[in-house]
């Protein structure tokens, strides 16, 4: 019933936040808080207790389960299932929800009631997409993702925000009905050949297809999952949306919705369709290595300080997309390292630079300069997280992007080579944005409040995982590596087949 509860404590938050009285915003926002702390608590329960759990499972790779007959006459249950992947990702949902609920204190003052149910309402959506292990069920949660963010972008977003969210939903939902065709094709071929008709994933995974339906099946499931990752040339949706969001949905966008994405890859795509993804692989390895260079590239290219942030987002997600067709668990682990570690430290930037805009009443980093004397506190954690993000040895990132690129380099040196370059890169825009911002001159001569409480808070809580993640990086490998080996036969043999 804990996996239960992980998704209706959420909902129970968003009922009441939506219910409070009018005038009592700081119940709502209590609420809220209270929710995600909660549910950040048990998920960390989970985390600490999973060597016992794992045992009074029998050693499986899921270590806990639900399942419950949903819509028997069409094969669908209400099968939920965690494991090490699922848990990390959990734990990331929850802590980045926490901060951005926290961020939003001061900076929304309209609606407050139902942005916070929306905010509850995709953590409940994104929890059940990593829980989920009946493929209907999964879609659901799936496209019950759009809405709250569509309205997040919507509603409190910046000048063009109609603009970025109608893009979004547009992408989104184009690339959801491909996975929605496909999955149904998965269902009636499975069903024809075996009488059996079940959306669950363990039946699913051993379904005999012929090589050119494998394919395509396999591309509308691709498709939907990459254009969440927002990988090249698929990317076009993100930086709009990520520059008209508000802090919370840029949190919500870098630190969730591209992990989901990510996550449909490693659990479904690959393991669904492992001859269909050796061949694709070469194809997928190249827009991984595409993403790297172009979002680096791009970032370096723009004057708006979260247009940039946005670009470098394309770039870390190609090691994901890379790091999960190298076919090797090194390169898997390394992918989950990275999207855990990219989730904390790009939701950071984003959140500095909201709270900058909000002061200076600007994000073009041409009219910015001289604020390490105006706000130290401010500017110090953005050194920190830009170092994070160039990928410095001691924090999350680069232990991310080592493991990929030394998986990658065990199937192809050349390719390595190439992705490596980004590690130049994005120390180039990284200490560039980091230079135009905070060192110079003041020009405009900007004197700034510095950090809050709330505001420090956040950020020594931000820097405290990240560095954890880069030091200790065995409590994330340790956890998520039953889960990984359980894929890696169908990964990498399938991956290696194509040698």
């Amino acid at each position: 019933m804990i996996l239960v509860w992980l998704i209706a404590v959420p909902c129970i938050g968003a009922l009441l936040a939506g219910i409070s009285p009018r005038g009592r915003e700081l119940r709502c926002r209590g609420v809220t808080i209270a929710a995600f702390a909660i549910n950040l608590a048990l998920t960390l329960a989970l985390w600490i207790m999973h060597p016992a759990v794992l045992r009074l499972a029998g050693g499986g790779a899921w270590f806990a389960e639900f399942d419950r007959a949903w819509i028997p006459s069409l094969g669908i249950r209400f099968h939920l299932a965690l494991d090490g992947l699922s848990l990390v990702l959990i734990a990331l949902t929850n802590f980045l929800g926490l901060m951005a609920a926290a961020a939003s204190w001061r900076d929304i003052t309209e609606k407050v009631r139902f942005f916070h149910v929306n905010l509850l309402w995709m953590a409940a959506a994104v929890i059940g997409v990593f829980l989920a292990v009946d493929l209907f069920l999964f879609y659901s949660f799936w496209e019950l993702m759009l809405v709250p963010l569509y309205f997040l972008i919507g509603i409190w977003g910046h000048e063009q925000r109609l603009y970025a969210a109608f893009k979004f939903f547009i992408f989104t939902q184009a690339s959801s009905l491909l996975m929605l065709l496909s999955l149904l094709g998965l269902y009636f071929i499975h069903g024809r050949a075996t009488g059996v008709y079940t959306f669950d994933y363990g039946a699913l995974m051993g379904t005999a297809l012929s090589p050119g339906t494998g394919m395509w099946l396999m591309l509308g499931f691709f498709v939907a999952f990459v254009i969440k990752l927002a990988a090249v040339p698929l990317h076009n949706w993100l930086p709009d949306a990520h520059t008209q969001a508000p802090t919370a949905g840029s949190v919500i966008l870098a630190g969730l919705v591209l992990k989901v994405g990510a996550y449909g890859l490693i659990r479904f795509a690959v393991p669904l369709f492992p001859a269909a993804s050796a061949q694709f692989a070469p194809v997928a390895m190249g827009m991984g290595v595409a993403s790297i260079l172009y979002g680096a590239i791009l970032a370096f290219a723009q004057t708006d300080i979260k247009r940039l942030v946005a670009y470098t987002s394309v770039s870390h997600m190609g090691f994901v997309l890379l790091g999960v067709y190298a076919g090797s668990t090194v390169a898997l682990q390394g992918a989950v390292m990275v999207m855990l570690a990219h989730g904390i430290s790009t939701s950071a930037l984003f959140i500095l630079v909201g709270a900058l805009s909000e002061r200076i009443g600007t994000r073009e980093m041409g009219r910015m300069g001289g604020l390490w004397a105006a706000a130290p506190r401010m500017s110090g954690s953005l050194l920190v997280f830009a170092l994070a993000s160039l990928g410095l040895p001691g924090f999350g990132n680069f232990v991310g992007e080592f493991l990929v690129l030394l998986g990658v380099f065990r199937m192809s040196a050349p390719l390595a080579a190439v992705a490596a370059v980004s590690l130049i890169t994005a120390a180039i825009y990284s200490l560039w944005m980091f230079q135009r911002a905070c060192h110079g001159p003041n020009s405009e001569g900007w004197v700034i409040p510095d950090l809050s409480g709330i505001e420090a808070a956040i950020m020594a809580g931000m820097i405290s995982v990240t560095v954890w993640l880069g030091i200790y990086p065995g409590a994330v490998l340790n956890v998520t590596r039953e889960a990984l080996e359980s894929l890696r036969p169908d990964i990498t043999s399938a991956v290696s087949s194509k040698r």
